[in-house]
């Protein structure tokens, strides 16, 4: 009999997240057992190449890999996600035991793959062909018939901007947006499994059906018809684009309740002139213009932001005008990095690289900016009164006298809470009073003692 037992490790971005959840599921369907590294059969690396380094990090967790599993050849490793398309068949040379890999849109064939390898142990797969259209994967039930109270649903993949610094367009591949009642089927099983909110995914999802595999429904329009399915409490969504948001995703704020007043908005600088080599296709003043037009939509909507420093070009002063922007934008957080070559994107190619101690000492500078902004937020969260979606136990032992449970507010923030003992109260919606700001949560008190 095959030893079925896997192990998943994942990088990166929340779609990467989703592939694994999806994976895994497929995987315990066919009758796979997840089990600690070191009792592996058959071992998952599923990769992100968007940030520096990411080749390094790939081989150094293959590398840990071999070591947990004492190089046994018999132990399968599955090289999956950005940095397998981006390395290819080159992953087999460098590390015996790899004998699947499989790029972004190889991913839907990797559980056959798998049990194919398993059976033939000297054979080595390779999915790395693109497609031209959404390839629909296989669905399988939650292990126990019960899923995440939060739940990720696919509603494109790719990317057609080729910003200048971005290798997505390389290793996730052109816009391809899914059919609008897949996406629908989808959140259904999810809401059935008891998702009670649910986040719509994408490279550039307001670019939705904007593609030849588009089924004429506009990404507002499955905004609408998500929100409105029976049993959804919450709706987000990343990543938009903003040179794509249009009115009617503008307007999707203030048209339905279901979606949460908190929107990941990627400026990535505040300087023009950087703004124009990035290929960004907007300005600092479309920018504003679309964060006052959203404000107005969504007077509570807080934004955060992906930042990038140091890129090629990039003077003292074009730094300034992004700390300028960070400020008027108020943005609750953010994610910030160096600037780093990445392969096949045209900013390899620019002139006037900024050094890398430059560039960390911006870097240090946007993150202290965006640490008081933060802290400034979040103190201003006590005293309000906000619900709850509980997620599990809270990671932190508060020492109160009941129980600590974690949740997330409407903005996607972590809040900490005592809840009864004796019950299980993830998936519970919960009333709550913000009582204390963290570093990077909150903490609060039950206002009632029923539960929805």
């Amino acid at each position: 009999m095959l030893d079925k037992s896997c192990h998943i490790i994942t990088f990166g971005c929340q779609m990467n997240v989703r592939d694994s959840q999806w994976l895994g599921r497929v995987l315990y369907a066919r009758g796979f057992r997840q089990t600690p590294l070191e009792e592996a059969q058959v071992v998952v690396v599923n990769t992100c190449s968007v940030r520096e380094k990411p080749e390094l990090k790939v081989m150094s967790t293959l590398g840990r890999i071999r070591q947990a599993t004492g190089g046994n050849p018999r132990v399968l490793v599955c090289v999956t996600g950005c940095v397998a398309q981006q390395l290819g068949k080159a992953l087999f040379e460098r590390e015996h035991q790899v004998r699947l890999v499989a790029g972004s849109d190889g991913i839907a064939a990797a559980p056959q793959a798998i049990e194919r390898l398993l059976e033939e142990p000297d054979l080595r797969i390779d999915l790395l062909d693109f497609t031209n259209h959404y390839v629909e994967r296989e669905s399988a039930p939650a292990p126990d018939g019960k899923g995440e109270p939060s739940a990720y649903v696919n509603i494109m993949q790719g990317c057609d901007n080729f910003c200048s610094y971005c290798i997505v367009p390389f290793t996730r591949g052109r816009q391809k947006s899914r059919g609008s009642n897949a996406i629908l089927e989808e959140c259904r099983h999810a809401i059935a499994e008891g998702a009670r909110e649910i986040t719509l995914l994408g490279q550039n999802v307001n670019a939705f059906g904007r593609d030849k595999n588009g089924d004429g429904t506009s990404f507002a329009e499955l905004l609408h018809h998500v929100a409105n399915l029976p049993g959804l409490e919450r709706l987000r969504y990343v990543t938009p684009h903003p040179r794509d948001m249009g009115p009617d995703d503008i307007a999707a704020f203030k048209e339905l309740p279901q979606l949460c007043p908190r929107l990941h908005l990627p400026m990535q600088s505040g300087s023009d002139a950087i703004l124009t080599s990035m290929r960004r296709r907007y300005n600092s003043k479309d920018f504003l213009n679309l964060v006052e037009k959203l404000r107005k939509a969504r007077p509570d909507l807080a934004l955060s932001t992906d930042l990038i420093v140091g890129f090629p070009g990039e003077t003292e002063q074009d730094f300034q005008a992004t700390l300028r922007m960070v400020r008027e934008c108020g943005f609750m957080s953010s994610f910030s990095f160096c600037y780093s070559d990445r392969p096949g994107a045209r900013a390899v190619l620019f002139p006037h690289k900024v050094s890398a101690e430059v560039a960390q000492d911006r870097l240090l500078r946007l993150q202290e900016l965006q640490d008081d902004l933060g802290r400034a937020w979040l103190e201003k969260r006590t005293g309000s009164t906000t619900t709850l979606l509980i997620e599990g136990r809270s990671p932190r032992d508060w020492q109160g006298e009941e129980p600590a449970w974690q949740g997330r507010d409407p903005y996607g923030i972590p809040v900490h809470v005592e809840l009864p003992a004796g019950r299980d109260h993830t998936g519970q919606m919960v009333p709550v009073s913000i009582t204390q700001a963290k570093k990077h949560s909150l903490m609060g008190r039950r206002l009632v003692q029923t539960f929805s």
